[in-house]
Parts: structure tokens; sequence; C-alpha cells
């Protein structure tokens, strides 16, 4: 059924939709979503019972990559970790969920938001905890910059709402470089 509409048994588009600066043509934001579970452990836990900034981190820059490689089929580098939020904490033995998605591509680079959850065991309710946004560069075997492969065609209104916030986070980013920051 998957090989009907054009996808693969992923749901990834077999032949992306070609042109513009984009050999591959482009994907959707959705083609690049991963998602990672981790249940809280003694080791992810700091001395006043809450997890680890820094573990967090670590999940965030590993799925937010997965994400990045998955979206131009490339290996990637972080670059920049901007706009860290904790929103609020986790104990032992709690449910994190991580879900990574491209929210812009332009020449060598990717943007990826990273939104991290508690989930609640007996009812599957998501708490969010924090966001993120990453910028991923996508490398050759020498680890210098190449072309993305695939642009990002947004679907939903979620997908554009992201997408304008990225051009609005990319023209900010620009202009603390400018300005020495």
């Amino acid at each position: 059924m998957a090989e009907q509409n054009g996808t693969d048994k992923a749901g990834r588009s077999k032949a992306p939709e070609r042109g513009g600066r984009y050999p591959g043509g482009y994907r959707t934001p959705s083609e690049s979503v991963v998602e990672t579970t981790k249940s809280l452990k003694y080791e992810d836990i700091n001395g006043y019972g809450r997890l680890f900034g820094g573990r967090l981190m670590e999940w965030i820059d590993e799925t937010a990559g997965l994400a990045a490689v998955r979206h131009c089929c490339n290996m990637v580098t972080t670059a920049a970790v901007d706009n860290l939020q904790f929103k609020a904490g986790a104990g032992l033995g709690d449910i994190i969920v991580i879900v990574a998605r491209v929210t812009y591509v332009g020449h060598t680079s990717l943007e990826v938001r990273v939104d991290t959850y508690v989930e609640e065991v007996k009812t599957g309710k998501r708490r969010p905890i924090n966001r993120a946004f990453l910028t991923e560069v996508c490398v050759d075997a020498d680890g210098r910059p190449v072309p993305v492969r695939y642009g990002l065609k947004p679907q939903t209104e979620g997908e554009k709402a992201d997408y304008e916030g990225a051009q609005r986070r990319i023209a900010l980013r620009r202009q603390r470089r400018e300005e020495g920051f």
C-alpha cells in the first residue's frame, strides 16, 4: 500500500519533487521526525534528585542529529545549540520522550526543533520540560560542509509556522554574529 502512494515502507517519498537548488527535490518535516524514549536511572540524576541538564543536552543533540541525517541522508555535525529552554524538571523513574524534526534547510545546514516531555505512565499524557533548536551541518567524510541534497516543503500549518519561525531565528543568529556574540 505504501508503494501505491509513492512512499517506501518508512513513509518517505520515493521520488521527491525535483526543482530549485536541491538536486534530490524536497521532503516534508514529517519525514524527518525522530522520537527517542528514555527511562531516568540513577546515573541520569543529579544531587538534587533531578535529571542532569547536561545529560538531557546529550540526548537532545543525538536525537537532533538523527533527524538531520534522516532528512539529508548524509552525515551531519552539530554547529550550534540555540534557545535551549528548561521549563520543568524530571526525576528518577520518569519516562522522557524527545521529539526532533527538521524545521528549515539552507545550503549546507539544517535547523532542528527538539521538544522534550515527561510522559505520565498511567495516562500517556506528555508534559513539556524542554525545547531547543539546533543547527546541524551536512558534512563529507572529511568533515567539510557539503550541500544538503533535499529541501524542505512544510505541509501543515504547524510545519509552516515552524519554518517561518526558523527564518526569524536565522536572521537573529546572523545579527548576533555581526554584533560579535
